[in-house]
């Protein structure tokens, strides 16, 4: 096989050492999240393309060699899809940014196309050992999780009610706006399946740093263990920390406040310490309530302000507003310098916390 013609998606970007491309192990060696391997095309669905090592669309075809990571998938809208156990004759693309397994369940709106499916060709293997590369281990070891470390800039954690709520439209637009308020921010997406589009619209928008998992070699972050995901947390603070010395980073987590890698982070005490603000988005008025709810109930916060999909209608707005005084934020809102007042107004007051005596901050009145 003439390796030059194997086709890499961006979580490859790792890989600068030779390598060999081991046959021999593909039926009996069990494959780890991160483990490197080359697969046949077999045929097109949702996938006709892969996010190359420069970041550009790469489009495949039937017949093609392509170099991916195993990697888990939750994604509501698209594919549910796990690494398997054992050598399948079949696996399937889960992210368009290198991320391969098996599809367990998928939206009804993927069913006619369904997965691009692939043929196991052979493990990227170390020519000197016969290890099985891995892209997490290939981008170096993690930082262990310090929820004490003196942080010198403010967070604020971009959340919402479900994927594709405006987490990442909220994150961007608001990074725009404390840019235009001479502030410098960064912005780290912690959870979610690699594709490198969310980050790259946030720099676009303001940040003068952007990264994401898959900055330090995950292809996806779907049933990662509680410490790993943590220590991937500092790990990635203290990147956008040297690189942009920021006065704000905005922190997005993927997919709704019920999925796994969410829940365990709010639930978290240590994780929540080092969280500032909170920004809550969702698609529609009855969501944004309950998302407030929500986090009430299980964390004891409120967001500082509310945003995504559903202010894109003012009437969702107007119900929203006679149930809640916490402040709803249009993209315009986001996008202005006065945004930072409305996080300055907040700073004092606890980041949001309810005490015995405040069962709901003066400012909020849910219901």
């Amino acid at each position: 096989m003439d390796k030059n013609n194997i086709k890499k998606s961006i979580i490859c970007q790792f890989l600068k050492q030779e390598y060999e491309i081991c046959t021999s192990i593909i039926r009996q060696y069990q494959p780890k999240s991160g483990d490197l391997a080359v697969f046949e095309v077999l045929e097109l669905g949702k996938h006709p393309s892969i996010q190359g090592l420069n970041g550009n669309n790469t489009y495949i075809f039937p017949g093609d060699t392509i170099m991916m990571a195993f990697g888990n998938r939750y994604a509501t809208e698209q594919f549910e899809g796990y690494i398997p156990r054992g050598y399948r004759e079949e696996y399937h693309i889960l992210g368009k940014g290198g991320a391969v397994g098996v599809v367990a369940s998928m939206h009804y709106k993927m069913e006619l196309r369904g997965p691009t499916t692939l043929r196991l060709i052979g493990y990227v293997c170390d020519p000197t050992t016969g290890a099985v590369l891995n892209t997490k281990k290939l981008a170096g070891k993690l930082l262990p999780f310090n929820p004490d470390k003196p942080r010198p800039y403010r967070t604020i954690l971009s959340l919402g009610t479900g994927m594709d709520s405006g987490k990442t439209t909220t994150a961007g637009y608001l990074a725009r706006g404390l840019m235009l308020a001479n502030q410098t921010v960064a912005y780290i997406k912690l959870t979610g399946t690699v594709y490198t589009k969310d980050r790259s619209f946030v720099r676009d928008c303001g940040a003068k740093c952007a990264v994401d998992f898959s900055s330090v070699g995950f292809p996806s972050t779907y049933m990662t263990k509680p410490t790993e995901l943590l220590n991937l947390y500092e790990t990635l603070l203290q990147k956008v920390d040297e690189e942009a010395q920021p006065d704000f980073v905005i922190i997005e987590i993927a997919d709704g406040l019920l999925q796994r890698e969410t829940t365990f982070l709010l639930k978290n005490k240590d994780f929540q310490k080092t969280i500032d603000h909170i920004a809550l988005s969702s698609v529609d008025s009855m969501g944004i309530l309950q998302g407030i709810q929500w986090l009430r109930k299980n964390i004891k916060r409120y967001p500082d302000f509310l945003s995504g999909l559903f202010t894109a209608a003012p009437l969702l707005i107007k119900e929203a507003k006679r149930h809640t005084r916490i402040p709803i934020l249009t993209l315009e809102a986001l996008s202005h310098p006065s945004v930072l007042d409305i996080l300055n107004r907040h700073k004092a007051k606890h980041n949001g916390q309810l005490t015995a005596k405040q069962k709901e901050p003066q400012s909020t009145r849910v219901w």
